[in-house]
C-alpha cells in the first residue's frame, strides 16, 4: 500500500493548522458527479481523470448519474473509465436535471464524507487530501470547500478567479446576497445534507437552495483559502443564467429564503434589484456584470 504524507498548512481564521497527515489514517470518502446527453466526451473524461488518475488521494468509489440516456461517445468514455476506477453508474430512464440526480445519486454513496464533482471541470490533484485532511481536523464542520480559477477554451488559460469567505460567521452573512459555495468544490457530511432534505429540483439554483437550508438546520461550514478546482466558463454556461426562465427561478428561490426567514423583507427587494433583474438585460451587460464580480 503506497502511504502519501501531506504537508498541510491552512491558515484558517479560527483554525490551527494541519501538518503531515497519513493518507491511510484520513476517512474514506465518495465522489458524486452527474452527467446528462448534451455534455462532450473529452470534457467528460478529463474531468474523470483529474478526480481519480491524477489524485494524491484517491477516493473509495466515484458515483456517477446518468441523468438520462447518453450518447454512444459519452457511454463509451465512462465504460472505459470503469476499467480502472470504482466507478458505479447509476442510470435514470429520463433526463431530471440536477437537483433529482444528485439527490438519486447521494443514496448511493457508501461513505459519509462526500465530494461533489462536475462533468466539465477539473480538480487539482491535492484537492481531496486538502479537503479530507480538513474534514478529519475540523469534525465539527458539514461542508467544507474552495476557491476556483475559471477558464474558457483551455485549464492553462485562466481568465478570472472566485474567491469566497473562509470562516462560518462571514459564509453566513454572505450566503444572504451570493452562494457561499463553488459547488463543484464541495465535500460534505452525507447524513447533514440529508438532515436539510437532501438536494430538490431547483434549475440552476439547487445547490444554494440546499446550503440555505443546511444554515438553516445548524450546519457548520468553511472554505479553504486555495484554488483548487479549475471551471470551465464560457458563453454557454452564462447564457442559461440569462433570460426570463432565470428571471422566473431567482426570484422563486429569493421567496423561499425569505419564507424560511433567512432573509428579511428589505435583503429580498435588494436581491431581486441585484440578482433578478440583471437576468433580463442584455447580454453583454450580463457578461460585463459577472466579470466584474468575479
Amino acid at each position: 500500500m503506497t502511504i502519501f504524507k501531506i504537508n498541510l498548512t491552512l491558515n484558517l481564521p479560527g483554525t490551527s493548522n494541519h501538518t503531515l497527515i497519513s493518507a491511510n489514517s484520513l476517512p474514506l470518502f465518495s465522489v458524486l458527479i452527474a452527467v446528462y446527453n448534451q455534455e462532450q466526451p473529452e470534457r467528460l473524461k478529463m474531468a474523470l481523470e483529474s478526480i481519480w488518475d491524477k489524485q494524491a488521494l484517491k477516493p473509495s468509489e466515484i458515483v456517477l448519474v446518468k441523468d438520462g440516456p447518453l450518447t454512444e461517445e459519452l457511454d463509451k468514455v465512462v465504460d472505459q473509465f470503469k476499467k480502472k476506477a470504482p466507478l458505479k453508474v447509476i442510470s435514470l430512464e429520463q433526463n431530471h436535471g440536477l437537483g433529482y440526480a444528485l439527490a438519486y445519486g447521494l443514496n448511493y454513496c457508501s461513505q459519509e464524507l462526500v465530494a461533489r464533482m462536475d462533468s466539465d471541470d477539473l480538480s487539482k490533484p491535492d484537492r481531496f487530501e486538502k479537503q479530507i485532511s480538513f474534514m478529519k481536523e475540523h469534525p465539527e464542520v458539514d461542508i467544507v470547500g474552495t476557491n476556483i480559477e475559471e477558464f474558457d477554451h483551455h485549464p492553462t488559460e485562466i481568465r478570472s478567479h472566485r474567491r469566497l469567505p473562509s470562516t462560518f460567521s462571514k459564509l453566513k452573512l454572505f450566503s444572504k446576497k451570493r452562494s457561499p459555495f463553488n459547488h463543484m468544490t464541495v465535500v460534505f457530511k452525507k447524513t447533514a445534507v440529508l438532515e436539510a432534505g437532501n438536494y430538490q429540483p431547483f434549475h440552476v439554483y439547487e445547490d444554494y437552495y440546499l446550503w440555505v437550508r443546511m444554515i438553516q438546520n445548524g450546519a457548520q461550514m468553511a472554505n479553504i483559502p486555495e484554488y483548487l478546482v479549475t471551471a470551465r466558463l464560457d458563453d454557454s454556461q452564462l447564457v442559461r443564467r440569462h433570460g426570463s426562465y432565470i428571471f422566473q427561478q431567482e426570484v422563486k428561490l429569493q421567496k423561499e429564503m425569505l419564507q424560511l426567514h433567512f432573509i428579511n423583507k428589505w435583503e429580498y427587494f435588494r436581491n431581486l434589484v441585484l440578482r433578478a433583474y440583471p437576468r433580463l438585460l442584455p447580454f453583454w451587460v450580463l457578461k460585463i456584470i459577472y466579470k466584474v464580480l468575479h
